[in-house]
């Protein structure tokens, strides 16, 4: 699942994203991510289109929800999965 805030919407439809293909030699696993030490040069660019059919297509459920940073304390003490790397954009709308 994804949560967005209602003021995202907009830029999550307009917005173009692009996923990078990468050389795998200098990458490695640290936590969840994969980090290279050294710069570079990708592969190939791809744009991914509409976000909002990608997510469809893929079959996540994209919620819209004011007040993400409670709903944040609630997925932390919870036993999910999560990844929040983007919080620091989030508002304190309740």
């Amino acid at each position: 699942m994804h949560v967005i805030e209602p003021g995202r919407l907009p830029r999550m439809r307009d917005a173009t994203v692009y996923a990078y293909r990468m050389p795998e030699e200098t990458f490695e696993l640290e936590d969840r991510f994969w980090i290279s030490a050294v710069t570079v040069q990708a592969l190939e660019r791809r744009a991914l289109g509409d976000l909002l059919a990608l997510h469809a297509d893929a079959r996540i459920e994209l919620r819209i929800a004011s007040g993400l940073l409670g709903l944040w304390d609630a997925v932390v003490a919870s036993t999910l999965d999560f990844s929040g790397i983007r919080l620091r954009n989030a508002t304190l709308a309740s």
